[in-house]
């Protein structure tokens, strides 16, 4: 009989391998025209084994957004400290957010999403619903330096959307809609760097 470690190794392999088969569908396909079926046939799995771990293609794709989030992080996300300066702290949640956004894997998901909301608004509401689940690293960041009274505003969340947009201006909306190259080191290193001196004129 197999142990329960045994049998957690084999779920957790299951579902790297939907998850796999189901970024390649997604990329190959589009979101329309990929189905569980498709991924479960590309993962080797049943179509149960799929809807096990994930009740929908919604979730599915969430999960895949999440992975590869947490991926280019490499760990959690530093929080806010009281002690520390904060240009140094917001541009090590700058350079974080930077890495996700210039992942190909990301962007190109990012375009299947993006095409896949056009079709439907409802579909883009839900996805927008379920990668908030989780906030953000740098409105967590913002909510707690301005509870802080180091950063002035009366409404965190605004203020953190405004940093993000000065930021995917340059490093995520020109390379998703428009095809334009990633960019190099030197230039993210300038973007973050002007983003987090504007955002900290303007609240700090």
């Amino acid at each position: 009989m197999e142990s329960s470690a045994t049998h957690q190794r084999l779920t957790d392999r299951k579902r790297v391998a939907i998850i796999g088969a189901a970024i390649e569908e997604f990329l190959a396909a589009g979101y329309d025209a990929t189905s569980m079926d498709r991924i479960a046939a590309r993962a080797n799995v049943s179509k149960r084994t799929v809807y096990n771990h994930f009740p929908s293609k919604e979730a599915l794709f969430a999960a895949i957004l999440h992975q590869l989030w947490d991926a280019s992080q490499g760990g959690d996300a530093p929080a806010y400290r009281a002690d520390k300066p904060l240009r140094t702290q917001l541009l090590n949640l700058l350079d974080r957010k930077l890495r996700l956004l210039n992942d190909e894997s990301f962007l190109s998901l990012a375009r299947v999403a993006i095409a896949a909301g056009i079709h439907s608004p409802e579909r883009a509401r839900d996805m927008v619903a379920r990668m908030g689940e989780r906030e953000e690293d740098l409105t967590a960041w913002v909510r707690a330096a301005a509870a802080d009274g180091r950063i002035k505003t009366d409404d965190p969340l605004f203020a953190a959307l405004q940093l993000q947009a000065l930021v995917k201006a340059f490093a995520f909306w020109p390379q998703v809609t428009m095809g334009q190259v990633p960019l190099d080191g030197k230039q993210l290193k300038r973007i973050a760097e002007a983003a987090a001196d504007m955002f900290l004129a303007r609240y700090a």
